[in-house]
């Protein structure tokens, strides 16, 4: 690819994506942001109120552009199905993988195409909405009946729906119905949607401070009108009063427990009295079991000094008898080397 071609490829991109963000919402201008300064925060509330619901006029009279009348659809006559068929039919449903999405575009002609052309092989198909809100199921399962002919059977939570062609079943010659929304305008709807809900949610939320802080002024007035230099504001006044009144009661309070600290002084001597009293009395008990000890102590080793005598004894006469037979015996021997 030349230089050339390539400006010109870069250049067309360029356009395009000019093109697609003129239209994006959130480049719906009410008008340059000037920086300001409020005298209080009611000013800058009521500001940003102004702003926020000229932006939502603009947005409603841009999401009236992609309404579309609705036509009748497809008739389909009335097949009351048999308990064991719907049985039937949720089961195969659950059993087989074939399913059409619905995301944030909504139902528009893709969603009932692609529905006919899963129709052309099987009885039943699941339709899953995400991202659902609470409720929306159900107007997704009337829209979609209404435009493709088939029949709801089951609603599975919160964002599946499972519908049945029907018993007599012919193929559209047109599959995507003419009261439908393109791909990129369902897009382009489904932006302008978003956006209109968060500036009704930003409306709601400035409502509630403004209130709120009209219930401040109410109980403690305006803030920029205070003067807390000045004597004679009535609010000051009853504010020394009660500082006053909280001295008075802190000063009772501070004799109260100069008494009780006292009291509880006078309690506390007379507990180490009977404290010292009860040791006292303890030393006398321990020194009595200290000399009963003593004396048998010494009972003990007198009985234990004639034990050892009496064994030393023995000991001495086993030696002497020992040594009187090993001198018997070695003279004996001492006989015999001579006798041969």
């Amino acid at each position: 690819m030349t230089k050339k071609r390539l400006k010109m490829k870069r250049k067309k991109e360029k356009q395009k994506r000019k093109s697609a963000n003129k239209r994006d919402p959130r480049r719906l201008g009410v008008g340059k942001k000037k920086k300001q300064r409020f005298a209080n925060a009611e000013e800058r509330i009521k500001y940003k109120l102004e702003r926020a619901k000229i932006k939502e006029a603009l947005l409603i009279e841009r999401l009236k552009r992609y309404e579309v009348n609705k036509v009748q659809g497809p008739v389909v006559k009335p097949h009351e199905l048999t308990g064991e068929e719907r049985f039937y039919m949720k089961k195969m449903a659950q059993k087989r993988s074939n399913y059409v999405p619905i995301g944030r575009r909504g139902v528009f002609g893709g969603v009932i195409l692609n529905m006919h052309l899963h129709w052309k092989k099987h009885e039943t198909v699941k339709v899953i909405c995400k991202p659902c809100k609470p409720g929306q199921v159900q107007d997704y399962a009337s829209e979609i009946a209404r435009l493709s002919g088939g029949i709801p059977i089951q609603i599975i939570g919160d964002d599946t729906i499972v519908f049945y062609r029907g018993k007599d079943y012919v193929q559209p010659e047109v599959m995507s119905p003419i009261d439908t929304l393109s791909k990129k305008r369902a897009l382009e709807k489904s932006k302008y949607k978003q956006s209109l809900e968060s500036v009704r949610r930003f409306i709601a939320i400035a409502e509630k401070e403004l209130e709120l802080y009209y219930r401040h002024v109410a109980l403690y007035g305006d803030p920029s009108d205070r003067n807390p230099n000045s004597i004679f504001d009535t609010r000051w006044i009853e504010w020394a009063r009660k500082v006053e009144g909280k001295e008075v009661a802190s000063s009772i309070t501070e004799e109260c427990s100069h008494t009780l600290f006292q009291t509880d002084i006078d309690s506390m001597d007379d507990e180490i009295l009977e404290s010292e009293e009860i040791s006292e009395f303890d030393d006398k008990c321990k020194n009595n079991a200290a000399s009963a000890s003593e004396i048998d102590y010494e009972d003990d080793g007198t009985h234990i000094g004639e034990i050892e005598s009496c064994t030393k004894k023995q000991v001495l006469v086993e030696l002497s008898t020992s040594i009187e037979y090993l001198e018997k015996y070695s003279t004996g021997l001492d006989m015999l080397h001579l006798c041969h």
